[in-house]
């Protein structure tokens, strides 16, 4: 009598949980598969397909493997506690056994392909969170008004990473590290509004001057702004200036000027204070014979040895080269100067700039009633639609009410006009300890030659000496501009 057939061994794969692990993974590796092609044959990429690709698609595909495991586990549990007495069954790999073999090679190809797949995916995982669209679009949603400033500024063809991270492994790390955080406001909602400004930034060297040469930065600038007063003909004063940035060394050209700061013969050191370290108490300069000469406001008597000392470079002044939010006054000259805003239509500076500082809760909201303040205060005006346009498209390129960030949230330092800028330290309360010498520029020539200003043909008369600046209707002397002017309407 032959003995009877053996059971073949139970399965631990035919299970529920297994089974949906298996058409997760299936699901999971054919979506992979089809947005690759379609990101790969894409003529203009979308950020989201990446992230769709490369993060969410391998991520379900690990998922539908580990219900798979988890799947077998669990049932062979389930196996064992329904006969404990029972051996195992053999689930050894016989490769004298055609089906051990078959399977085996089946395994091997499929885990070689696997791991191929999950390295290309990861490789692109890294090359994509290092993108513009990834920083501006996709997981960081607080970063819009960033973003949206970034793409309309002078370095909207620098990647984000080039500054905010920089080259090499440790620097990637390092920036993903301190994004957890930010992450998990993202995620949670816990974040400000608006985003404070880093106060921890790279140094220049490692940024600004892989591309700018300070040391060849010479000479002069001549540049004119055009502006336009809050009355009702909207009268244009024009100031048409040479700018004094001279040389970052004194055998390029002249020493002095604005970039006398950034000149290599000279160290400016200071210290910054307040929640965004903008309030500056006490600066120290080294000129070329090693003289040291310290001022400091009359209000700051720490010791400067407890402080955190930092030299002054490019994004001091600079704080706003690639996030720039225009204040209300400029972005109305700017347009109005350029023509998208009819100059000759009554008040219509000062109704835009009224317009666009009300508050507003979105940026939906502030379209409708902007559209409706407008056309209440213009009925019939035939170029309105286009000033409706206008004053929408400024308001959405620098207003961000979701997020509270405006120019008075990120002020720019480069000038004195809106903000303290150079008069942080240029104010004329930092002095010596005997208090003899001041920290404050001259007149108002001393970093701009003001060639001239006004409209028509007082804009003909160049003085290359220069003008004393001309306000309103007389000369003005105290050049603390940003004492009234705000960005908006004066104080």
């Amino acid at each position: 009598m032959s003995d009877p057939t053996p059971e073949p061994p139970p399965s631990y794969f035919r299970n529920w949980l297994s089974l949906a692990g298996t058409v997760l993974a299936l699901s999971a590796f054919f979506a992979f598969v089809l947005l690759l092609a379609v990101d790969m044959l894409a003529h203009q990429g979308n950020p989201y397909m990446g992230i769709l690709a490369y993060v969410v698609a391998p991520g379900f595909l690990l998922l539908g493997l580990g219900m798979i495991a988890a799947g077998a586990w669990l049932h062979r549990r389930h196996l064992l506690a329904a006969a404990p007495d029972q051996p195992l069954p053999n689930i050894t790999i016989d490769l004298g056994r055609p089906a051990d073999r078959r399977r085996l090679l089946f395994f091997t190809t499929g885990s070689a392909l696997f791991l191929m797949l999950t390295a290309f995916g990861s490789f692109q995982t890294y090359h994509y969170t290092e993108s513009v669209q990834f920083c501006g679009q996709v997981c960081h949603v607080p970063m819009k008004p960033e973003f949206v400033t970034y793409q309309i500024s002078p370095h909207a063809r620098v990647d984000c990473v080039r500054c905010h991270v920089g080259d090499g492994a440790g620097a990637f790390v390092k920036a993903k590290l301190n994004g957890v955080n930010q992450l998990i406001g993202v995620i949670t909602g816990d974040y400000h509004h608006p985003i404070k400004p880093p106060t921890n930034l790279r140094p220049a060297q490692e940024i600004c001057e892989q591309c700018h040469w300070s040391q060849r930065q010479v000479g002069r600038l001549d540049r004119t702004y055009t502006h336009f007063l809050a009355d009702e003909t909207n009268t244009p004063f024009s100031v048409r200036l040479s700018l004094n940035v001279g040389g970052g060394e004194a055998r390029g050209g002249a020493g002095g000027g604005i970039h006398w700061h950034m000149n290599l013969d000279n160290k400016v050191e200071y210290i910054a204070t307040g929640e965004r370290a903008e309030t500056i108490p006490w600066v120290r300069v080294t000129d070329a014979t090693g003289k040291v000469t310290e001022f400091a406001s009359k209000d700051f008597k720490d010791d400067p040895a407890k402080h955190s000392i930092k030299r002054m470079d490019c994004m001091d002044c600079h704080n706003r080269p690639a996030h720039n939010f225009l204040p209300p006054n400029d972005a109305v000259d700017l347009a109005m100067a350029s023509g998208r805003v009819d100059p000759t239509i009554p008040w219509v500076k000062s109704n835009l700039v009224e317009v666009l500082t009300q508050t507003y809760t979105t940026e939906s909201d502030a379209h409708a009633k902007i559209s409706d303040a407008l056309k209440t205060r213009y009925p019939g005006q035939p170029k309105l639609e286009a000033m409706i346009a206008e004053t929408q498209r400024i308001f959405s390129q620098n207003f961000f009410p979701e997020m509270k960030a405006d120019w008075r949230a990120y002020p720019d330092h480069i000038s004195h006009k809106n903000s303290a800028g150079c008069f942080r330290c240029h104010d004329g309360e930092h002095k010596t300890a005997d208090r003899k010498h001041t920290l404050k520029a001259s007149d108002c020539n001393s970093c701009h030659v003001i060639l001239a200003q006004g409209a028509g043909e007082e804009l003909e008369k160049l003085n290359p000496k220069g003008h004393n600046f001309f306000h309103l209707d007389s000369e003005y002397s105290d050049f603390s501009c940003h004492n009234c002017h705000t960005g908006a309407f004066p104080k």
